[in-house]
């Protein structure tokens, strides 16, 4: 790993970032010098570097070409607001697993400069055809086949634990942003005893599920069609893996942040995960093995922390970092969390007051009905 240190004097090299903005000269100059300095080594030619993407976070990438064709991705890591260790750490653990992760090439770790190996340009997202779900069923096979053969290589005490502390710290996330800074709503008496109820049971049914490696952001967005040479779909922003509850990666995947599906098709390619996982052994507690809708409430469960969670994200993408695109979806997920509460007699008293809060009609029950 590289720990080039240029000098805080070093004039920015326009051919290099011509085509890249910064908002701080010194980070700049810094990155220049260290660009320069793998060019040779890597067969890179700075001058073709340009944006690739970015995201939620403060993190950005740049598509760099190398001489003899093809290209690699810079990732812009400010160390002061991204710690870049677990994505190096879980990359490493990935490739271990046989999954397709980015490799990582370089890393100025000191200024949060990456070097990596590239997977493309095209997320599973951009070939999902939107209208016609079974269209788009050997992705998600291809998507549901990555995610088992990552939990296949589950050890513990090599992740961080999602534990309660964690699950907790993500719930309150609703109430503070979602509600608070967004709704203008502050849970006090009996309202805060509804979502502390409701709250404590989700962590309490969540924790019972069997624990594997957990990607956290399991969806078409982080994943990356096959892409030179490769015959297996990309994995990205894997950087929060934990060690946590098996539910989590596939209510991830078909309860997804940007994209809503029918509940068949949902229920279609869960039972196929579902169908996978317990011949790779990975169903093996309580009923599980043999009665898919123990299990299938259990994903219900863990989609519903997870959709509390991401809706306060959003708002805070939105109203503290000036990101409102994110917001935009919030409807998404405040229908997901209406329609599991509905579905769950325990949870009827936290639908009651989100119905109030956001001025909303009960839902009407489906699938399974209540329970």
């Amino acid at each position: 790993m590289s720990h080039l240190t240029p000098p805080p004097n070093s004039v920015p090299n326009p051919a290099i970032s011509d085509s890249v903005s910064w908002t701080d000269p010194a980070r700049q100059a810094f990155f220049d010098g260290w660009l320069s300095g793998v060019a040779a080594s890597q067969d890179l030619l700075p001058g073709s570097l340009r944006v690739a993407s970015a995201d939620a976070s403060f993190r950005r990438y740049l598509r760099v070409d190398k001489r003899q064709g093809g290209s690699l991705i810079v990732m812009d890591a400010p160390p002061d607001k991204e710690n870049s260790e677990p994505f190096v750490r879980i990359a490493a653990l990935m490739k271990a697993a046989g999954l397709n992760a980015p490799e990582v090439l370089d890393w100025h770790e000191a200024h949060g400069f990456m070097l990596l190996s590239d997977l493309g340009d095209a997320t599973m997202m951009s070939a999902i055809d939107t209208e016609r779900p079974q269209a788009n069923h050997g992705l998600y096979m291809q998507a549901v086949d990555t995610l088992v053969q990552w939990q296949l290589a589950s050890r513990p005490g090599v992740l961080p634990p999602y534990d309660a502390a964690l699950l907790n710290r993500e719930l309150s996330l609703f109430p503070d942003w979602y509600l608070a800074q967004h709704r203008g709503v502050q849970l006090q008496g009996a309202q805060r005893e509804v979502f502390d109820k409701a709250f404590a049971l989700i962590v309490q049914r969540n924790l019972a599920a069997p624990s594997v490696y957990v990607h956290r952001d399991f969806m078409p967005r982080n994943l990356m069609m096959p892409f030179g040479g490769s015959a297996q779909l990309g994995v990205l922003d894997f950087q929060d893996a934990v060690y946590g509850p098996i539910s989590y990666d596939i209510a991830s995947l078909m309860r997804d942040a940007f994209l809503t599906w029918d509940e068949d098709f949902v229920l279609d390619i869960t039972i196929r995960y579902w169908e996978k996982a317990r011949k790779a052994g990975l169903m093996d507690f309580e009923d599980w093995h043999s009665d898919f809708g123990a299990f299938y409430r259990a994903v219900e469960w863990m989609g519903l922390q997870r959709h509390l969670k991401v809706a306060g994200i959003f708002a805070r993408l939105t109203l503290r970092d000036g990101k409102p695109k994110y917001l935009a979806d919030a409807p998404r997920f405040l229908h997901y969390i209406r329609s599991t509460c509905d579905r769950y007699r325990e949870l009827g008293p936290l639908l009651k007051l989100i119905d109030e809060i956001e001025g909303t009609t009960p839902e009407v029950g489906f699938a399974y009905g209540r329970m």
